[in-house]
């Protein structure tokens, strides 16, 4: 089985975020995944003033691991890992609240750091620095949750989840029909996810589910075997 890595943000911020004309929040303490995960960093940039700004915001330094990548994310759109420059245009009162920053998990332990600048196009003046720091470390493998004759599961992760999770698996037996079915805290079903024989892994997405507890069941020749909860925190 896949060694599992978990993978923690801790943010640093250099300086204050904000300045006369703009303000940027939204970071958590830590943000937490694993290898295959994308891990977002949400930012948040208001508008102060009464008139439109254009901000800038630029990557300056990488310390990332060989198999790590780095991307701006708007919406659930990443963009190549090579723009190191984000222009953002924000009306008067605006706040944006679309835009993150995410690190895509390497596949060995160890330490990533990046840092950023942003500043106002028409004052250079006006800046903030913000130091994102990243470590990886090394988890147990999980234990099995549910094994039949038929197939072997273990639990899903990362749970909590924001936008997808995984459940790694293996079948027994290439004519079992085996699924997993999300369904809310009423009992019904969202979504659907058949198992392959040729696979080991399932990823279950979650953008479009609100903030909340559902549930993941697993069914084996259409018979509920198990059910497990899923946390999705947005």
């Amino acid at each position: 089985m896949k060694k599992l890595v978990l993978l923690i943000g801790c943010i640093l911020v250099s300086g204050v975020l904000g300045a006369q004309s703009f303000e940027v929040s939204g970071l958590q303490e830590s943000y937490k995944g694993t290898i295959g995960d994308l891990i977002k960093a949400p930012l948040r940039f208001k508008n102060n003033t009464e008139k439109s700004i254009t901000l800038i915001l630029r990557k300056v330094e990488t310390q990332i691991g060989g198999t790590q990548k780095n991307y701006f994310c708007v919406d659930n759109n990443c963009l190549d890992q090579r723009t190191e420059d984000y222009i953002l245009k924000i009306e008067p009162g605006q706040t944006l609240q679309n835009f993150a920053i995410a690190l895509e998990a390497g596949l060995v332990e160890g330490y990533s750091e990046v840092k950023y600048i942003v500043y106002n196009k028409s004052d250079l003046s006006e800046s903030s620095q913000i130091g994102l720091n990243f470590i990886v470390e090394g988890k147990p493998e999980k234990s099995n949750i549910y094994s039949s004759r038929f197939i072997t599961i273990h639990d899903v992760y990362p749970n909590p989840v924001t936008d997808h999770a995984n459940i790694d698996y293996q079948l027994h037996d290439d004519q079992a029909k085996t699924k997993i079915v999300i369904h809310n805290i009423l009992g019904n079903a969202l979504s659907e996810y058949e198992l392959s024989f040729t696979e080991s892994k399932v990823k279950i997405l979650t953008d479009q589910f609100s903030s909340g507890i559902y549930f993941y069941t697993l069914y084996v020749e259409n018979e509920g075997v198990m059910t497990r909860k899923l946390i999705v925190k947005k």
